[in-house]
């Protein structure tokens, strides 16, 4: 006879254990690096650690941010400059918000979301993306600095062009039904 405890918890906590299950898989890593290279393994833990706190202080007021501009910004605005037909409006503001950025990439996936919730157009938000890797003002500030002027525009002028290109191509051999996934996905992920 089954107890109806039981059978309650033992989904619960497989779904917990499917939902976890790379967070689960390298604190077994962890584990086992320091079982068999203790210095290795204090080292590989420190810096998760460490890498952790960094990133629970900056995604904080990234979601206020997100969630500020979810309430403040209309969903015709995006639409506007960067929906479906906004054209070189679309580009440009890509590349002013993804150059315009602070912070690791990670950073940007929520305000991926906010995008592709307000209808934003995926090979924009992709473009988006890219920018926000690549040409992060601090980031060209840094890179001109250490690898000159010469060699990071050319590294800006080859990225910029092959992150548009490839963004419409994602889009264009993506299935329609795959991208409005997507986007019921993003309206569903933010509260």
């Amino acid at each position: 006879m089954v107890n109806k405890e039981n059978a309650a918890i033992k989904p619960g906590l497989f779904t917990l254990l499917r939902k976890y299950r790379f967070s689960i898989g390298f604190a077994f890593t962890i584990a086992a690096l320091y079982f068999a290279n203790r210095p290795v393994g204090t080292e590989a833990f420190d810096i998760s650690v460490s890498n952790t706190i960094e990133m629970l202080s900056l995604l904080p007021p990234v979601f206020i941010l997100v969630g500020l501009l979810d309430v403040w910004v209309p969903k015709e605005t995006i639409i506007r400059y960067m929906g479906e037909n906004s054209g070189w409006k679309g580009i440009l503001m890509a590349v002013f918000l993804g150059s315009a950025a602070a912070g690791p990439l990670y950073v940007a996936f929520p305000i991926t979301a906010l995008l592709l919730r307000k209808r934003a157009r995926l090979a924009y938000v992709l473009f988006f993306l890219g920018v926000w890797s690549t040409t992060k003002l601090p980031i060209v500030l840094y890179e001109i600095s250490y690898m000159g002027l010469r060699f990071t525009a050319i590294h800006v002028a080859v990225g910029i062009p092959l992150f548009l290109l490839f963004s419409m191509i994602i889009e264009k051999v993506m299935p329609e039904e795959t991208r409005e996934a997507l986007y019921r996905k993003a309206e569903l992920e933010l509260p």
